[in-house]
């Protein structure tokens, strides 16, 4: 029912038929590939930034507003994801062929129906956006409004990728996701070198360049990925076992199981964009320069976040697989050593902020006033960094486990509450600009991270079905 041994220990280092290894190393290994998979998913967008930048200062603010829009619905639409891997963790820790195979099925068919409804949106309601941002320069709004439609087009391309590397990885199969995501790199970086500067003899495309290039390797990342489960015999596959049947009814219940899981991750992730876009507006009071500075500034911290998010992805996956096998100890003991390893490596990445803070702003522009106002949101980053792993890794593994919603609680009061107001204040009452949005964000992490320890500490997590 599982296939040969050797392909699923090749497959699944995690499952409860091998011999298990120091969870040191089993986090090193998922966590590895995650982190450079989401490094390379995240530089799409990252050389969009760097080649805008050199295009034009223009360019760059209007990311500021395309940005936190893909950004926010990707986030909200991909949470759906959070339930299959909580199923598929499950099922590959007990050796559960049939449930694995139909939570792929279902998991892709949602993801594409959904993309398909934000791609409508994409052609009709864009427009609305603009009345967001009464300050913004019509420059600005229509360098944005190209590059939020094309990539909008490629939406059910998206999710259908999210949600396939999502569960190649609850899965223990970290590899794949980070090969696939070096090609659709390449593909975007040399689509932008031609058409944003219109290189090659092809036109001269600025921002729709970038964003052509982005939805183009989007689009590779996710025909490759479901390929990839398409060919799998192994646990976690899209083919069937021949004794069953094409439509039994397990479908529609094992969809319901994954909806139940991932509504309150939904939820946290909507009211994360709400939280989001409501400090980008805080952010275009501030001016374009402030708005192309933060720009850079994230340019920069997404790749803390995602290092952090990898390991949130390998403890996932212990914690779901580990419950699977009913190892509750290891999935508690593994939590906090991943916890302890994201603290380490982006601890060191604060360091580096604020030892060559001016070098690192100079690789998004070559404006002295970005670079001077963004030096000292990089100290206050740096701050941040230790607050922003314990909270980003407790979270993912209260999801791995499948308590979704004290992760959706706990997000819920961080955005709205505490970063909202503290960047209100700090911007607003003690007029301290740029700096005063990154310590509003700092504060979020220190106390969601507090308040996540105290929950996982309790112990109530593990007891959650799916």
């Amino acid at each position: 029912m599982l296939g040969s041994g050797g392909l699923l220990k090749k497959a699944f280092p995690l499952s409860q038929s091998l011999p298990s290894p120091p969870l040191y190393r089993v986090v090193l290994k998922l966590a590895s590939p995650a982190i450079a998979h989401l490094w390379l998913q995240s530089l799409i967008f990252l050389v969009d930034r760097i080649m805008l930048g050199r295009y034009s200062t223009d360019a760059l603010a209007s990311l500021r507003i395309s940005e936190p829009l893909i950004w926010s619905v990707t986030g909200v639409l991909s949470a759906f994801s959070i339930g299959a891997v909580a199923l598929v963790g499950r099922a590959v820790g007990a050796g559960d062929r049939p449930l694995a195979t139909t939570t792929a099925r279902v998991s892709l068919a949602f993801a594409t129906a959904v993309g398909l409804l934000f791609t409508l949106f994409s052609l009709l309601g864009l427009d609305a956006i603009q009345y967001l941002f009464p300050n913004l320069s019509p420059v600005v709004w229509e360098a944005a409004r190209g590059y939020i439609q094309i990539v909008f087009l490629a939406m059910p391309m998206f999710l259908m990728a999210e949600v396939s590397a999502a569960m190649l990885q609850a899965s223990g199969n970290t590899r794949t996701p980070f090969l696939v995501a070096i090609a659709a790199n390449l593909v975007n970086l040399v689509l932008n070198y031609l058409l944003i500067f219109g290189n090659g003899g092809l036109p001269e495309l600025g921002v729709r360049g970038a964003a052509v290039g982005s939805a183009i390797a989007i689009t590779l990342n996710a025909i490759v990925l479901i390929g990839v489960l398409v060919r799998s015999r192994s646990t976690l596959s899209l083919r069937r076992d021949m004794k069953q049947r094409f439509y039994d009814g397990s479908e529609l219940a094992t969809l319901k199981r994954v909806v139940h899981i991932a509504l309150p991750a939904v939820g946290e992730r909507l009211t994360r964009g709400i939280g989001y876009m409501g400090f980008t507006i805080i952010i275009s009071v501030l001016g374009s320069v402030a708005m192309a500075t933060h720009a850079a500034l994230l340019g920069l911290e997404e790749h803390c976040y995602e290092a952090a998010d990898g390991f949130g992805i390998a403890v996932a996956a212990v914690v779901s697989q580990r419950l699977g096998a009913g190892k509750l100890e290891e999935a508690e003991r593994g939590s906090w050593i991943t916890m302890g390893m994201a603290i380490a490596l982006l601890s060191s990445f604060g360091l580096v902020f604020v030892i060559i803070p001016a070098q690192l702003l100079g690789l998004f522009t070559e404006d002295t006033r970005i670079v001077e106002m963004g030096i000292p949101c990089l100290y206050v980053a740096a701050l941040a960094q230790p607050f922003m792993a314990a909270s980003i890794v407790l979270e993912q593994a209260l999801r791995g486990a499948g308590n979704t919603r004290t992760a959706f609680y706990i997000s819920l009061s961080g955005w709205l509450v505490v970063r909202l107001i503290a960047t209100a204040f700090f911007v607003f009452g003690l007029h301290w600009g740029l700096v005063g949005v990154w310590l509003g964000s700092t504060c979020d992490w220190m106390a969601r991270s507090i308040s996540l320890a105290i929950v996982f500490r309790q112990h109530h997590w593990h007891k959650v079905s799916v």
